[in-house]
């Protein structure tokens, strides 16, 4: 068995190191991967690295990153990266991006980092120990009422397959528009979760589960007590559909949204 906690200072080291990258280097030539879907210089650039940096001192451990894949994740004991969560808004001098780091064992989250380069802040957790912003312990926020809630939903879906996947987005946010303070869209799943964790944010809404995108910010916010489900209300797998990450107080009333939304669009 892993100590998550043994090898957090390993993970910090290797999304300092991304950050730093991300700082220096310019964007440079942006490559389509997909329709309205795009990776810099940058993101291959900090995935290389960090996969040579981790593989050198966690030999042992496997990895998959966003733009090179690797290792089945589902099954193994494996670092996940997503070296710029977020490349849209990079890319356009928006500054909600994240690096988005985690070790998992046969799919679990066990420790994560996010570092968001031009926020200057640090998000992390390991399995058991708390999450931490910049050193100190976060929580989520006390909020009871979804009529009081700040939600943040996922990007709306681009490519293949995007008219049916916009159904649901779009239904979920028709059921969330009337019922809860304010919706807000950051476009990166990694911020979205954190911000959960530190109660900037009640809940958030992501209908898709790439697990470089959610993996870090799920135990991120799993530790600062979060309730992480999928759109069913079940338990958030690697396998799940989707992932909502709210705060105790309206996370059932949530859930119950979420699932009768999406239901109508079937």
């Amino acid at each position: 068995m892993i100590d998550p906690a043994e090898l957090l200072p390993v993970a910090l080291e290797a999304a300092e190191r991304a950050t730093t990258r991300i700082r220096q280097q310019d964007p440079g030539t942006i490559t389509a991967k997909g329709d309205r879907d795009m990776a810099s210089e940058v993101d291959y650039a900090v995935e290389d690295d960090l996969r040579t940096f981790l593989a050198k001192e966690t030999p042992e451990i496997d990895f998959l990153g966003e733009e090179h894949g690797g290792a089945d994740a589902q099954t193994a004991t494996a670092w996940i990266l997503d070296p710029v969560d977020g490349t849209a808004n990079y890319l356009h001098g928006l500054p909600m991006y994240a690096v988005s780091l985690a070790l998992v064992e046969a799919g679990r989250p066990i420790l994560g980092a996010v570092y968001l380069p031009a926020l200057n802040q640090r998000y992390w957790a390991a399995e058991g120990g708390g999450a931490y912003r910049d050193g100190n312990r976060i929580t989520v926020s006390s909020t009871t009422r979804l009529e009081d809630a700040i939600v943040s939903i996922g990007d709306y879906a681009v490519g293949e397959g995007a008219e049916a996947k916009n159904r649901e987005r779009f239904a979920v946010t028709e059921a969330l528009a009337p019922r809860v303070q304010r919706i807000r869209m950051l476009g990166s799943a990694a911020i979205d979760l954190c911000w959960v964790a530190e109660g900037r944010l009640d809940a958030c809404v992501l209908l898709s589960n790439h697990p470089w995108d959610v993996s870090a910010g799920a135990i991120i916010a799993r530790e600062a007590s979060a309730r992480i489900s999928d759109q069913q209300g079940n338990i958030h797998s690697f396998r799940s559909d989707s992932i909502a990450a709210a705060t105790p107080g309206v996370a059932a009333r949530l859930s119950n949204l979420i699932r009768d939304a999406v239901a109508q669009t079937r």
